[in-house]
């Protein structure tokens, strides 16, 4: 009973860290706003939000083997394919504001440029898709936790 609270209690520590990175993102993000330091901290921010969802993705997974259900019961679960599923498609959109904010602070160390407005709005849109898939996961998660939709 202690391992799955502490496994519970990580899972959602990674949860809201994951959170708090990309709203942070989302937040920055927006052309009016953008300067030389939002550069720098937008792809700080988009480490820490790596960061993140590799501890979401780990915690998770600890809890699937070590939580009191335990893996072979997980893991024939169509709803956790699922939700890890949305979680790859979630990191896949990810990327492209990855390689924006690599390619601005280049630009930005190199030239002293800035990226344009157009780029800045499609970046942040990405990350408003992501910030909104990502809603799906925990409704999964205590769909799963319950019961429901299980085999």
């Amino acid at each position: 009973m202690w391992l799955e609270s502490w496994l519970a209690y990580a899972h959602f520590v990674a949860i809201l860290s994951l959170v708090v990175f990309i709203t942070s993102e989302a937040a920055l993000c927006r052309p009016e706003w953008l300067n030389a330091a939002v550069v720098r901290r937008l792809g700080r921010l988009d480490l820490l939000y790596l960061g993140a969802a590799v501890a979401v993705l780990l915690t998770g997974l600890a809890r699937t083997y070590w939580g009191m259900k335990g893996g072979g019961w997980y893991w024939q679960q169509p709803l956790l394919h699922a939700k890890l599923t949305l979680f790859v498609v979630i990191g896949l959109i990810s990327l492209k504001p990855t390689f924006a904010c690599i390619r601005w602070r280049r630009q930005l160390e190199a030239s002293g440029a800035l990226p344009g407005e157009a780029e800045v709005r499609s970046v942040r849109r990405l990350i408003m898709v992501q910030a909104h898939l990502m809603l799906l996961l925990p409704l999964a998660g205590s769909w799963l936790a319950r019961g429901g939709w299980t085999r």
